[in-house]
C-alpha cells in the first residue's frame, strides 16, 4: 500500500475506498469550516463523503478562521 500525506507533514497508509470525509475523521478534524484540496483540486463539502483520495495524494486540509 501507498501513503497520503497531508498538510505536508503527515503521512497516512492509503487503503482503497478512502474518502474526504473518513481523513477527516481520523485526523478527528471538527472545524466547522475546512477546505480540503487533493492534488491541488479543492473539493466542495457535498463531495467529502463520496470523493475517493487516490494512493500517492496530496491532502491539505485547511480551516477558516473567521475574526473581527
Amino acid at each position: 500500500m501507498g501513503l497520503i500525506r497531508v498538510n505536508n507533514r503527515d503521512e497516512i497508509e492509503w487503503e482503497p475506498g478512502l474518502t474526504v470525509t473518513e481523513l477527516l475523521r481520523r485526523f478527528r478534524y471538527t472545524f466547522p469550516a475546512i477546505v480540503v484540496t487533493i492534488n491541488g483540486e479543492v473539493i466542495s463539502e457535498e463531495e467529502f463523503s463520496t470523493r475517493l483520495i487516490p494512493d500517492g495524494a496530496d491532502v491539505r486540509v485547511i480551516h477558516l478562521i473567521a475574526g473581527g
